[in-house]
């Protein structure tokens, strides 16, 4: 073939490779300086960091070949197509150029890129208008949530995911939700949503039709959108309202979260607002009958009924009849026994128990309760159980200055009153013949069962001595004893078979002195002649003055052994100790 020049209209890969084509199998024929300069003019319509489009021509494991009329084919990774997306020869695809050739002296090219810029003019043109987008929540990340929007990522701060903030974000990842752009960069590729701007619209929307229909007593359905330790504030849609802790339920509650829960929805009544309706009373106990309507009726006086123990104080037990109506079992009607210390010795709340109406009061709402009656009253046959003169055995209860309570059946105590506890000595207070928790055998002297008491003795378990006082007791016989009190009259004298002698002070045989203790003390042996046997006053007087006349040469060892003033110490320990004894019976 003779030397020719080629003319042809370049401009694209396939034009090219004809060129070179047709100078390689006729070597006579010359590609034309016009022809290439033609194609490469069209080069320059190329630019790059735009998006164009382009003809998928081959798909490798890890690259895409692109045409996209140029001199070459471009190509992208295979990576940036999204798993699972059909990847088609001869489909168009929109391309981003990075660069005009790599070292093969192709043209790098980016899918992602493309997508961006095509999504980026979506973005922006919706954020100029104020569109409303949506977007789903992909991951939670530092300071909020990461959004796929139109498949490109954008961020949603903690702040503006809610109206309130959300006690675990974790739950609404994944979810999609109306959004709004409010701030974007497209240097940094940074793109800034909120979902509280749009909630609020909405809520101010729905606000304006709640606020025109508001009315009292009217039941609306609200989202619970806060909890204190007085009551939850309710959302009526873009308004709230208080539901007061009082207003949940007409039973006892101590926490408003035993009723209501953070982001539950509840019904309720609209109990009262003011002027402006920025204060909303709400109630949700109103909506169900008052407990305490007719509760006459419903519990009558005698009647048995079951609840169950909500509440233990000092003074009783509350127990829960049903959802709000309470009954109080004082401690006073728990048991026939008087000793019980505490209603928690018998009760405990939550607890299931029986008990008796005793009173009604619907308008106080008051319903007393008792459960002793549950039981027989051990009074009823007191009195032919126990009669006068029978022995009992009974456990020293507690202890008074005037004598000393015995249990001597359960629930039914007696008094061994102070003066029915000897014949012969006189007792300054109970505790110097018993103790509590001793037990004790005494005789019944009376009963009154009306009055529910009890009178008992320890004396008359055996024959009065007074009776037969003067057979051992003769008056000028002599006798000896230990002082076991010292008073400011003399010293009481312990004799034999339990009785007791008084020396008067005048009558000790000492020099003159005004107390006894500051020359005796108790335990001291002291020698006497009775003087005088006082039925009466069952006093059995002594003097050992007239003693030591009859025993002149004892006189005056015993006088220097009680002189006065020696035993001030021991008056003063004994007047420490009859404090201290008080103390502890106190």
């Amino acid at each position: 073939m003779s030397n020719q020049t080629l003319k042809v209209k370049a401009g694209t890969q396939d034009d090219l490779n004809e060129i070179l084509n047709a100078e390689q199998e006729n070597k006579g024929i010359a590609v034309s300086d016009e022809a290439l300069e033609i194609y490469n003019k069209t080069l320059n319509d190329f630019k790059e960091e735009v998006v164009i489009e382009g003809i998928i021509r081959h798909v490798s494991d890890l690259e895409v070949f692109v045409d996209v009329k140029g001199k070459s084919e471009g190509i992208i990774p295979r990576e940036e197509f999204k798993e699972g997306e059909p990847i088609e020869i001869g489909s168009k695809i929109e391309v981003y150029i990075d660069k005009f050739e790599n070292e093969d002296g192709r043209f790098v090219l980016s899918k992602q890129k493309a997508d961006f810029l095509r999504i980026w003019k979506q973005v922006y043109e919706a954020y100029e208008r104020g569109d409303v987008v949506r977007g789903t929540l992909s991951r939670r990340i530092k300071g909020g949530v990461e959004v796929d929007l139109f498949g490109i990522p954008a961020f949603l701060p903690g702040s503006q995911i809610d109206l309130r903030q959300i006690p675990d974000i974790n739950i609404i990842i994944g979810q999609e939700f109306d959004l709004k752009i409010i701030k974007i960069n497209k240097d940094r590729r940074n793109i800034v949503v909120s979902r509280r701007i749009v909630l609020e619209d909405e809520r101010n929307k729905q606000r304006g039709n709640v606020l025109d229909t508001l009315e009292k007593n009217q039941v609306r359905k609200g989202i619970v959108k806060n909890i204190t330790e007085f009551g939850a504030f309710i959302d009526l849609g873009g308004v709230d309202g208080l539901l007061h802790i009082t207003d949940m339920s007409y039973k006892r509650i101590n926490d408003p979260k035993e009723i209501v829960q953070l982001g539950q929805e509840v019904e309720v009544v609209i109990l009262d607002f003011n002027d402006k309706k920025e204060r909303i009373s709400l109630g949700i106990k109103q909506l169900h009958p008052h407990p305490w309507k007719d509760v006459a009726e419903r519990y009558p006086e005698g009647t048995k009924v079951k609840g169950k123990i909500v509440s233990v104080t000092d003074y009783g037990a509350f127990v829960e009849l049903e959802s709000g109506l309470e009954g109080l079992i004082h401690v006073s009607e728990m048991s026939w026994s008087a000793h019980l210390q505490h209603p928690n010795k018998l009760f405990t709340v939550g607890q299931e128990i029986e008990a008796v109406v005793l009173k009604v009061e619907a308008e106080n709402e008051r319903i007393s309760l008792g459960t002793k009656q549950l039981e027989t009253d051990p009074w009823e046959s007191i009195e032919s159980e126990l009669l006068p003169g029978a022995k009992v055995t009974g456990e020293v209860r507690s202890i008074a200055t005037f004598g000393a309570f015995v249990e001597i059946k359960e629930g039914v105590d007696g008094l061994i009153h102070v003066s029915d506890m000897s014949w012969t000595k006189k007792i300054e207070h109970p505790g110097e013949m018993i103790k509590k928790g001793d037990k004790v055998e005494c005789v019944v002297l009376a009963v009154d069962s009306e009055r529910r008491r009890i009178s008992l003795s320890m004396k008359h378990l055996e024959d009065d001595p007074w009776d037969s006082v003067e057979n051992d007791f003769q008056v000028g016989a002599e006798v000896k004893g230990k002082i076991i009190r010292l008073i400011e009259r003399g010293a009481a004298v312990e004799l034999t078979r339990g009785f007791e002698g008084l020396v008067p002070v005048s009558k000790l045989g000492t020099d003159y002195i005004k107390i006894p203790a500051e020359a005796f003390k108790i335990g001291d042996e002291i020698p006497a002649i009775v003087t005088e046997l006082n039925n009466s006053q069952r006093t059995i007087y002594l003097s050992a003055a007239d003693y030591f006349k009859n025993h002149p040469d004892e006189l005056t060892d015993w006088k220097t052994n009680h002189k006065p003033g020696m035993n001030s110490t021991e008056k003063k320990k004994e007047k420490k100790k009859k404090e201290e004894k008080k103390e502890q019976e106190a």
